[in-house]
């Protein structure tokens, strides 16, 4: 989907919950605030939310509707809003204590490499999270893109993994109106040394 496309659907009405998703809240809510990147942050409800924590956010989303909607909320100041496209940002590498990737949904290779150069934000130690639709979301859960060239799965997030310390990397259930949605989770940590080449 084009930058254009998302900034009609965010114009047309308000897309998801001004609250964070439920797993993403349990997974962050006990870590120490430090420098985060929210990518693809969409209307920014996980980066406000970390803000509200005391969390230095940079929340970025090629939607400068989506974004607008953030800035307009209670708290944005505490916020960095950057409008870009995330198959080309890049930050200060090494300087991140969190870099959080909900919902991004690319083909590959280009899905494969915004997530390697990621890691590669974070300081030694810092906390890397993505959530995002499963591959048999399609056709065992509910809800999300339909095409299985841009849903994710353990196996395609492994060459990312590799970079990682990992403490999960599966696939996980979320509750909807509309039924149970499958989600992949991946959440680790950068280790010390240098990114790349680990196994």
């Amino acid at each position: 989907m084009r930058a254009e496309d998302w900034d009609a659907r965010y114009a047309e009405r308000q897309q998801w919950s001004a609250d964070p998703n439920a797993l993403v809240a349990e997974l962050l809510r006990d870590l120490p605030p430090g420098t985060a990147v929210d990518l693809a942050a969409g209307e920014g409800r996980h980066a406000l939310w970390l803000a509200g924590r005391g969390w230095r956010v940079t929340a970025v989303d090629f939607s400068a509707t989506g974004l607008a909607r953030g800035q307009a909320q209670p708290g944005a100041d505490r916020v960095t809003w950057v409008t870009a496209d995330v198959t080309a940002w890049d930050a200060a590498p090494a300087s991140a204590d969190l870099v959080l990737v909900a919902y991004l949904h690319l083909p590959d290779p280009p899905m494969t490499d915004v997530l390697r150069r990621a890691v590669g934000w974070l300081r030694p130690g810092g906390r890397f999270l993505l959530l995002g639709h499963d591959v048999d979301n399609p056709t065992a859960g509910v809800g999300g893109p339909q095409d299985p060239a841009i849903l994710h799965s353990t196996d395609r997030l492994a060459p990312v993994a590799e970079l990682l310390d990992v403490d999960r990397l599966e696939q996980v259930t979320r509750g909807t109106p509309a039924g149970t949605a499958l989600d992949t989770l991946l959440w680790g940590r950068r280790p010390a040394g240098p990114v790349g080449g680990r196994r």
